[in-house]
């Protein structure tokens, strides 16, 4: 089952825009015309700002993540190397590049639209290869194992079927601009409290299940050029010099033929780190030496690195570089002037209103009504700058706006600060669309708040909770006194509505006092205007959780995060065999535990039927069927999940880490009354667990129950298959 493809959606695409003419062969011609010092030249990266007191090579693109450079006598060009998960970021900069900013990846996870993750990934691509760069260092996808990491915004959640498939696309849909693209953090670097030092503990079976499959699916979806290795040791080895990680599971395993890049600071060695599986140490000065370069060359040449090992890395990086027309294309320009923000801005509109999740919607609240007899006649709008902004996530990801933050002075004056707030303002997008009196509270005086809501029809309070890498939140409440703010708020107006624009999943003490609450992450670069049409009903929420909401820390396989956040370099342990595969709904479902709200929810302004589910073995196929209808008043869009587990009374023997996982889905766009039919093929590896000793999936043979439903606890049809070994 090693060569198992992922068919999880009605939707499969291929893997890539442009078609190479035998890039393994062209790689392995030109590495026979290298010299050593060239091979060298192309293992060896440099950041593209000044760090420590050493300067970036001169061309290098001004405060860009990396360059590594060309070898003009054989047409290989510079790498120009960005942080674009999220759209083209900045490295600190007095003029930082203004660029399109997407909502957080746990709002495009959780649209469950694997086309449009593709469309979006595709709208970065775009602007990176106008703003120079050839390759993007993005596509992460660690999963979400505590709701208090810092880069869960960063992330796809934590289911690995849908984070590796949504962030497999968002890849391909990059690399379609002839860019090398990466899939990072590898891995399980799933917390950045000591991330630089802490050591994961975990056993294969359970890594295999979990981080690993979602990393194997994104690649498979989206054959990233290159694999970036993480900060964190595993098993008492960094991973970037990980035998195990490298070279038997990624490279012999899963048959990777990219190349492995170190993340900027997280390489360690050099015989160690060539050997075990490292291709391109990356980002000088960040290290604290220069492994790849003249200590390489020794290691070379007294054999302590064969010369065969050297001529592998350089044709992995060659070989990505053909793969995606490198050499073949034009080189990238610096042309800002030639992306189209209009265009992109409906984009990352789109991935906002599509990946905002309505959680709540008590008394059909929401949307507002804006016309007729019973229109709005005043609105509140309290807290989170949302007469100015949006908020959006800090550290290496950081977009810049155009205009630049419209607020400023907030947050850490260094890295990962300071908070950037994206000027599209919910205000300002709400007064376009309703008659209502519409007046802004800042929410600093509780009091003031709480009166200001009393005499208005609707309260709208924004809640904000800034993340970023290198930071863990301190725990789950929303920071800064807002739980307060909400209570006093909702106690003074109970049509009171929430507006979440967090990292991270977030407590809600005041979830019985509110009306309705939204959450719409960090939204983007039109979250404002994406905000205001969810609320109003011009757009139908459609968004389904990614990621469990926990009612309490007490409820994590960690109440408290291993590791001190005050430490830099002590050596701490977490581990992550307590819940093994069991991540995110999986915890909650295996020990019984009942979350705020659980994995796939999500409410909409219309209602959906699911009905006529149907399993059967198709050749050796695992194929689900059955139907979706829109039983309400409005069109909407709906997202029927399919999960799988054996049947009652088999779960233990079978090995699986917990009663279900999902399957597959869909998003179904229905007019009120339509009804459609859906067909899903379920990835053999679902259905099968990994063998330690035979080091592979194997599927039990046995009846199978899968369950139908618009969330993981809002199931409305099973139907049971037996399946053969």
């Amino acid at each position: 089952m090693k060569k198992a493809i992922v068919l999880a959606v009605a939707a499969v695409f291929s893997a890539s825009a442009y078609s190479a003419p035998d890039p393994d062969k062209r790689a392995r011609d030109t590495v026979a015309q290298m010299t050593q010092a060239e091979k060298l030249l192309l293992v060896f990266g440099y950041f593209g700002a000044e760090f420590a007191g050493v300067k970036p090579p001169k061309d290098a693109i001004p405060y860009t993540a990396g360059y590594v450079p060309g070898i003009p006598r054989l047409n290989i060009p510079p790498q120009w190397q960005t942080d674009a998960g999220l759209g083209v970021a900045t490295q600190p900069s007095p003029a930082p590049r203004e660029r399109t900013a997407l909502p957080s990846g746990m709002a495009t996870a959780s649209s469950w639209n694997t086309k449009l993750a593709y469309e979006a990934g595709a709208m970065i691509g775009r602007e990176a290869r106008l703003s120079g760069h050839n390759v993007i260092l993005g596509g992460a996808v660690n999963l979400q194992r505590d709701p208090r990491n810092g880069r869960n915004f960063e992330y796809a959640g934590e289911d690995p079927l849908l984070a590796g498939v949504i962030t497999g696309e968002q890849i391909r849909g990059n690399q379609s601009n002839n860019l090398v693209g990466t899939i990072k953090h590898f891995a399980f670097n799933d917390q950045e409290t000591n991330r630089n030092t802490i050591d994961v503990k975990i056993d294969e079976p359970a890594g295999q299940m979990s981080d690993l499959l979602a990393m194997r699916i994104a690649i498979e979806r989206g054959d990233p050029g290159s694999v970036m290795c993480a900060y964190n040791l595993v098993n008492g080895v960094y991973a970037c010099e990980s035998d195990w990680l490298l070279n038997q599971v990624l490279k012999k395993d899963w048959g990777y033929k990219g190349f492995v890049m170190s993340d900027w600071g997280a390489t360690h060695s050099t015989t160690q780190a060539a050997n075990g599986g490292l291709d391109q140490q990356s980002g000088w000065p960040f290290d604290k030496s220069m492994y790849f370069g003249p200590a390489l060359k020794e290691a070379v040449d007294n054999g302590h690195v064969p010369a065969a090992r050297l001529d592998d890395m350089a044709k992995r990086i060659l070989r990505a570089m053909y793969a995606n027309g490198l050499m073949d294309a034009p080189q990238p320009k610096v042309e800002p002037e030639k992306i189209d923000f209009a265009a992109h801005a409906k984009v990352t509109r789109q991935v906002a209103e599509e990946g905002s999740v309505l959680l709540k919607n008590a008394g059909n609240l929401l949307p507002l009504a804006v016309d007729g007899a019973n229109a709005v006649k005043s609105i509140v709008i309290i807290g989170g700058h949302a007469d100015k902004a949006v908020i959006s996530g800090g550290g290496a990801a950081q977009v810049h706006p155009h205009g630049g933050s419209a607020v400023k002075g907030e947050g850490p004056k260094g890295f990962p600060g300071p908070i950037i707030w994206l000027p599209s303002s919910p205000m300002k997008a709400l007064q376009a669309r309703t008659k209502a009196r519409v007046t802004y509270v800042d929410g600093k005086d509780t009091a003031a708040a709480a009166k200001a809501a009393a005499s208005a029809d609707i309260a709208i309070v924004f809640a904000t909770q800034w993340a970023a890498e290198s930071l863990d939140a301190p725990s789950m409440a929303l920071p800064d006194n807002q739980d307060a703010l909400i209570s006093a708020v909702a106690g003074a107006n109970q049509r009171t509505v929430v507006v979440l624009e967090t990292g991270n999943p977030v407590t809600m003490p005041w979830l019985n006092k509110v009306g309705a609450v939204l959450a719409a992450w960090f939204p983007g670069s039109a979250g404002g205007e994406a905000i205001a049409r969810l609320l109003t009903g011009e757009v139908n929420p459609s968004g389904r959780l990614a990621a469990t909401f926990p009612a309490a820390e007490a409820q994590l396989p960690r109440p408290k995060i291993d590791g001190d956040p005050a430490s830099r370099d002590g050596r701490f342990t977490t581990d992550y065999n307590i819940e093994g595969a069991a991540v995110g709904y999986k915890w909650f479902e295996k020990t019984g535990k009942k979350p705020l709200f659980a994995f796939g929810h999500g409410l909409s302004y219309t209602t959906y039927e699911y009905r006529d589910l149907k399993a059967r073995n198709d050749g050796g196929k695992v194929v689900v069927s059955f139907t979706v209808a829109n039983t309400g008043q409005r069109a909407g869009q709906a997202v029927p999940q399919v999960y799988v587990g054996p049947a009652a009374g088999t779960v233990k023997a079978a090995g699986w880490e917990a009663p279900r996982r999902l399957a597959g889905w869909d998003k179904v766009a229905l007019q009120p009354g339509e009804s459609k039919s859906v067909s899903v093929t379920v990835d053999p590896r679902i259905l099968a667990v990994w063998e330690a000793k035979t080091r592979d999936w194997q599927r039990r043979p046995g009846t199978y129950e899968f369950h139908l439903g618009g969330a993981s606890d809002a199931i409305t049809a099973r139907t049971t298959l037996a399946l053969p070994k």
